[in-house]
């Protein structure tokens, strides 16, 4: 299965991102979580600590990696065949949560020298996760398709669209979802994140009858996440989260529309 968490910035994707990863993982099944946000810390969520966060080199910065894979020798030429197995088995960290975490990064600017090179071995590597290996794979994702590439995007299981109750996450959560059902993606759905009570539910739930977007659930506002990530610690190990009890259940929902 493969799946897709995508959203404006903090809402909270990268906890269901997060949670969805360790959620299949603790049922035994083989687990790659993707970063692919430009302020990737999904590192953090999955055990490590910022210690060890920040020494993995993303693949996008990794300039002896992207020359080994498209250099041609001649200067502006990019290779764009190339083999990317390799860098799965070398480049992903275990976690101590049991998600195996591949570092994505992102291409900053139009005037990178690496720009050519990190776009086609992202693309490359994030294909032959997609369409080609048979783990679960999540992506937490920036607010959109466009890195993941249309072509990549239509081998998707599941697009999971994160929002809050703010009407600004709401109005991004549309627009992503338009852009995700234009590349065919086969499932879209929206969870709303951070809901602290039925007004804000409601709010939520209406705004996705009123545009045509399909709800998958909520996941509740829970204090031990805030306070896990105020001490710089994963809220995913706290047993008796509320928030990780029903990502959990978005977790079963998966299995069961998968099967």
């Amino acid at each position: 299965m493969k799946i897709a968490v995508s959203g404006k910035g903090g809402v909270g994707k990268t906890l269901i991102a997060g949670g969805l990863a360790y959620y299949f993982a603790n049922k035994g099944l083989k687990t790659i979580a993707i970063d692919a946000d430009s302020s990737p810390n999904l590192s953090l969520t999955l055990g490590l600590s910022p210690e060890e966060a920040r020494k993995i080199l993303p693949i996008s910065d990794n300039k002896e990696l992207l020359e080994s894979k498209t250099k041609t020798g001649y200067e502006g030429v990019y290779r764009l065949s190339f083999a990317v197995e390799d860098i799965v088995r070398d480049y992903s960290v275990k976690t101590p949560l049991g998600v195996n975490l591949i570092v994505m990064g992102t291409v900053r600017s139009m005037g990178s020298g690496c720009m050519c090179a990190a776009n086609a071995v992202i693309r490359a590597l994030l294909r032959h996760l997609v369409v080609e290996r048979s783990e679960i794979v999540i992506l937490d994702m920036e607010a959109g398709v466009e890195h993941v590439g249309r072509a990549t995007a239509k081998h998707v299981d599941v697009m999971l669209i994160v929002s809050d109750a703010n009407i600004k996450s709401l109005e991004i959560a549309k627009h992503i979802y338009g852009l995700a059902k234009s590349a065919d993606m086969k499932q879209i759905f929206v969870v709303g994140n951070k809901i602290g009570n039925k007004v804000q539910e409601k709010t939520v739930r209406e705004f996705a009858e009123k545009n045509g977007l399909a709800m998958l659930g909520f996941i509740p506002f829970d204090q031990k996440v805030v306070d896990a990530e105020m001490k710089g610690t994963t809220p995913l190990r706290h047993r008796e989260s509320e928030a990780l009890s029903a990502i959990g259940r978005l977790g079963e929902q998966l299995i069961t529309k998968k099967a």
